[in-house]
């Protein structure tokens, strides 16, 4: 049996909850909110996020129970082979890798759409082509690839870098949304009184928030970067699920204080019906003038790049975990010399996010609402998995070093399964308020048949490696600890 590449254990824990929180706020919490807003209110937005987030927290028992049990690299990957086998680590692996790269293509283009409502001169040079009505110009290209290659770069010279890049992004972030908040309420003319009538008229309360929960799978999705970097963790693997709380919680606050200071600074039905290119930006500008808009860019600035950081760190992970399994070619896994980083997941990583600034803004968001799926179906593995580990009594030939007694626990990860299938319903079912558009059922319905032909090639080879060797490889050890179907 071949020796297992492992990485280095290099990651505090106040990084790994940066990293978590760094990358479920993202440009969307400060790009969106007038978006949001239109669709269900200042209220229902903010319900929807707190709802979400709750929900979010059932799931993350059994990502805690699992992260500490199996500290490795792969997270949801690995989950799914521990309780369904191969070809559900298969699929689990498959639709996270792209979600995981379309966040980091989001958050670079997001970067790019900033310089170009700050200095839209600069910007709108180069024009090249339209696509579904969006201009795309090559120094907005340009940018995005640049923010991606540093980053890129940045993630090859280490973890113990990154760690504490996040960190200080993450700090500063947040007090640039408390700041903003804070600002605008002191403001004449801004305040509460402008945050009415706190649903859109047109939509029922209980419609509107169901919408905004629906996009909780996207709006959160990076706490789940925590098992993607378990491996690296420099501190006990136990202290995961309240890292994963904490980030919850925070990500949830910041959510809804942006959604306030925005809601606060004129009457929302305005602001929603003005249509400008970044209505956030254009409400502070207007508000506290120069230096709300400065401070708000700061912010905006630090989430695009913790969460371009974060979904480098966990997309290169995934892929190095998916190679040392042999699902995917060796070069994934090989590590860098001198840094000891999986760099050709990570320089992959990037080199594919820069071909989305070239097919537009609207495209790029066809991809990102269908990988919204594929972030969904990790979580219902990850809950399946725990909900399969727990038992709710000792039974005559129990082991405790392969089952956990603890009913409580055995009903929430239950509880986390059906939350998840209820996301995969509104995204799915015709009628619902988050059902995806046709273009994001298109690209959906492509990555799965691009899924099943890779998996048609690979099957062979995947199927002869002998599940001792598997277990060694995914998970450390030649003895799986649960059920493992074939």
């Amino acid at each position: 049996m071949e020796e297992r590449t492992t990485l280095k254990k290099s990651l505090k824990a106040h990084w790994v909850w940066a990293i978590a929180l760094g990358s479920s706020i993202g440009w969307g919490a400060f790009v969106q909110p007038t978006t949001w807003m239109a669709a269900a209110g200042p209220l229902g937005v903010i319900l929807g996020f707190v709802i979400g987030a709750l929900l979010m927290m059932l799931i993350a028992v059994s990502y805690g129970f699992l992260i500490k049990s199996f500290p490795v690299s792969g997270g949801e990957f690995a989950y799914s082979y521990i309780s369904l086998g191969r070809t559900h680590a298969f699929i689990s692996g498959w639709f996270l890798t792209l979600g995981y790269i379309c966040i980091v293509a989001l958050n670079a283009s997001a970067f790019a759409l900033m310089f170009k409502f700050v200095f839209p001169a600069l910007i709108e040079n180069l024009h090249l082509y339209q696509i579904a009505g969006w201009d795309v110009y090559g120094m907005e290209i340009i940018i995005a690839s640049v923010a991606l290659g540093v980053f890129g770069f940045l993630n090859i010279k280490g973890t113990g870098l990154t760690g504490r890049m996040q960190f200080i992004f993450c700090s500063i972030m947040i007090i640039g949304v408390v700041a903003i908040t804070f600002l605008v309420g002191a403001q004449p003319g801004a305040g509460l009184s402008n945050v009415g009538p706190l649903f859109p008229a047109e939509t029922t309360a209980f419609a509107a928030i169901i919408s905004i929960v629906a996009i909780a799978p996207w709006a959160y999705v990076g706490f789940d970067n925590i098992p993607q970097a378990a491996e690296e963790f420099k501190f006990s693997s136990k202290k995961a699920f309240t890292l994963i709380i904490l980030a919850i919680v925070f990500a949830a606050v910041l959510y809804s204080l942006m959604i306030l200071a925005t809601a606060m600074t004129q009457p929302w039905q305005g602001l929603v019906a003005e249509g400008q290119v970044w209505g956030t930006g254009a409400a502070m500008q207007e508000t506290l003038g120069t230096m709300g808009l400065v401070i708000l860019v700061t912010a905006l600035t630090m989430g695009i790049f913790t969460g371009l950081n974060g979904f480098i760190i966990s997309s290169s992970r995934l892929l190095f975990a998916m190679s040392r399994a042999k699902i995917l070619p060796e070069a994934f896994s090989k590590l860098h010399p001198k840094h000891k980083t999986p760099y050709v997941g990570i320089i992959f990583t990037v080199i594919i996010s820069m071909f989305a600034p070239w097919f537009g803004r609207d495209a790029l968001l066809w991809v990102v609402d269908m990988s919204s799926i594929g972030v969904t179906i990790a979580y219902f593995y990850t809950c399946f998995t725990a909900f399969s580990l727990f038992r709710m009594n000792k039974d005559t030939n129990f082991n405790p070093e392969k089952h956990t007694v603890s009913p409580l626990k055995k009903v929430i990860s239950a509880v986390g399964m059906l939350a998840s299938l209820t996301f995969l319903s509104l995204l799915l079912i015709p009628g619902s308020p988050a059902f995806l558009g046709i273009e994001s059922r298109i690209a959906l319905g492509a990555w799965i048949v691009l899924g099943i032909i890779f998996y048609l090639v690979k099957r062979k080879e995947f199927n002869n490696i002998p599940k001792e060797e598997l277990n060694y490889l995914i998970l450390g050890n030649k003895e799986i600890l649960a059920k493992n179907r074939e």
